[in-house]
């Protein structure tokens, strides 16, 4: 996947405040407050930062957290995780493979074959209902 570079001005430019401080400065934004937390319509979540295909409706389901969450991405390589040990605390950082946007964390709580719960932020996403990829 071809990576996207830009500066920190470039990014300030493009994204709204929330997404810029979400993508770019890995903020989360509170819980149930988020434009997709309660969404149920169909297509493919994409990355608010680079339009990056992450995940189909078809994997969102309602966790009761207060944020989207999704059992599996759309493909492996559509987001990268890593170890976050801020706040005092251990978890997986989930990230856009394309720009490297904070997408959210991923938990070893959820329903499905993977038990996988992507929780995201809805300010790092796009839903696009006519997406295919």
């Amino acid at each position: 996947m071809e990576k996207i570079q830009k500066t920190e001005q470039e990014w300030r430019q493009e994204l709204d405040p929330a997404a810029y401080e979400v993508l770019r400065h890995q903020a989360t934004e509170r819980p149930w407050t988020g434009r997709y937390v309660d969404e149920k319509g169909d297509g493919v979540y994409r990355c608010a930062g680079c339009g990056n295909a992450l995940f189909n409706s078809d994997t969102k389901f309602e966790s009761g957290s207060g944020w989207p969450s999704f059992t599996d991405p759309m493909f492996g390589e559509a987001v990268e995780t890593s170890t976050d040990t801020s706040h005092g605390m251990v978890r997986t950082e989930v990230t856009c493979a394309r720009c490297g946007g904070h997408l959210g964390h991923v938990f070893d709580d959820g329903p499905g074959d993977s038990g996988l719960r992507y929780c995201i932020n809805s300010c790092a996403l796009s839903l696009d209902p006519d997406g295919k990829e």
